[in-house]
């Protein structure tokens, strides 16, 4: 400990710098983590993240469990987007298989992928704000969230780990009627959004806790691995999406799709919350052109027929998403056999945490749960 000598007049005032345990059960963690902080008085001078209270060993259980199981576990380490999980082990091993999954499939995962990052994110714009002091925006984002969890669950069966991405393609088809229901909730959510933003661009006590709070730089981004909606809200325009097209992006994001890159640059608490908002809109638009497009499509299968037993071939790939925290990786080495040698999970969370370490010296104590909050993970994917 080191004592400070503060003049005050002809005075003296001496503090003394204090260590302090946030978690690793804290109500702003979003789970099991421990920042141990620094403090002079009321200001952080130093911060240190402290991850690992949840480690399950994800990647060594890919190793003994074969290439559909692994679909289970790869669910579940960002369990807000379960779905760009599962997305994420398919193409990677769809890849080394050289598969060509069907059309239909490949549409309508691009849909499923995007109403579950408007799920990620809807969860965060409630969540957000109930750190901050506010109850009221958590019913509106729940209320949003239960229309689009109401499609998920007819297709897949599923509220929460969907488990209907397969090698190949999808479990099963999609049910009579459930393009229309879809249309129906992403209207509905649509509509009435306008009413949990101007709960929160408009609030004037939300604006003093987050504006010019928490300003993570560029060089910041790139210094530590940061990725998806909170280095975009630093100005950083990245989005695999539109850079390194899969499934459909590539026409989503063409010249005469919907997709666009949405991004701010002052990279502050305000900026990401604004960022969000805006990107639930684009995920919206790209659903609708979704569900349009798999209208016009000829029936056909959903899926590859696989052997009872599948083989990866010997080699190796790595291949990421953009999900809805930022890019996840996979990168799978294997040996022929019917398990991998080696599957290697590149998580968002994980480096889009580390970064507290230059965002919270120098700030208040009270502002502490406004970053910490604003930097959207999930407790899961960063102990994988």
């Amino acid at each position: 400990m080191r004592e400070l000598d503060v003049g005050l007049g002809t005075a003296g005032l001496t503090t003394t710098e204090m260590v302090l345990n946030i978690g690793p059960q804290h109500p702003a963690t979003h789970g099991v983590l421990r920042l141990r902080i620094t403090v002079d008085g009321e200001r952080i001078v130093a911060a240190e993240p402290i991850v690992g209270y949840m480690h399950r060993g994800a990647e060594k259980l890919f190793e003994v469990r074969d290439y559909r199981q692994i679909m289970v576990l790869a669910n579940r380490h960002d369990w807000l987007s379960a779905f760009s999980n599962e997305i994420g082990v398919a193409l990677t091993v769809e890849h080394l298989l050289g598969m060509e999954v069907p059309e239909r499939a490949t549409w309508t995962r691009t849909l499923l992928a995007e109403l579950n990052r408007v799920l990620n994110h809807l969860m965060f714009l409630g969540s957000y704000p109930l750190e901050l002091g506010a109850i009221t925006p958590m019913f509106y984002a729940f209320r949003e969230r239960e229309e689009l969890q109401a499609v998920m669950e007819e297709i897949s069966g599923g509220r929460m780990h969907y488990m209907i991405a397969r090698i190949g393609g999808l479990r099963e088809d999609i049910p009579e009627g459930w393009l229309g229901r879809v249309d129906e909730a992403v209207a509905a959510v649509r509509r009435r959004m306008p009413d949990l933003e101007a709960m929160l661009v408009d609030n004037p006590i939300l604006r003093g806790r987050t504006v010019g709070v928490g300003v993570l730089t560029p060089e910041q981004v790139r210094q530590f691995g940061v990725s998806g909606p909170i280095a975009r809200a630093a100005g950083v325009d990245v989005d695999l999406r539109r850079d390194e097209p899969y499934l459909a992006y590539g026409e989503l994001f063409g010249p005469d799709g919907p997709g666009r890159v949405v991004t701010r640059t002052a990279g502050d608490c305000y900026a990401r919350l604004e960022l969000l908002l805006e990107q639930v809109q684009v995920s919206l638009d790209l659903a609708e052109r979704c569900t349009e497009v798999l209208r016009g499509l000829p029936d056909g299968p959903i899926d590859v027929k696989l052997p009872k037993v599948l083989r990866v071939p010997e080699g190796e790939h790595y291949f990421a998403t953009e999900n809805p925290l930022g890019l996840n990786g996979y990168y799978l080495v294997s040996r022929g056999d019917k398990v991998p040698w080696r599957l290697k999970l590149r998580s968002a969370s994980f480096n889009n945490v580390q970064v507290l370490s230059e965002l919270l010296p120098g700030a208040l104590i009270g502002d502490m749960v406004a970053i910490l909050g604003s930097t959207f993970f999930v407790v899961g994917d960063i102990d994988k």
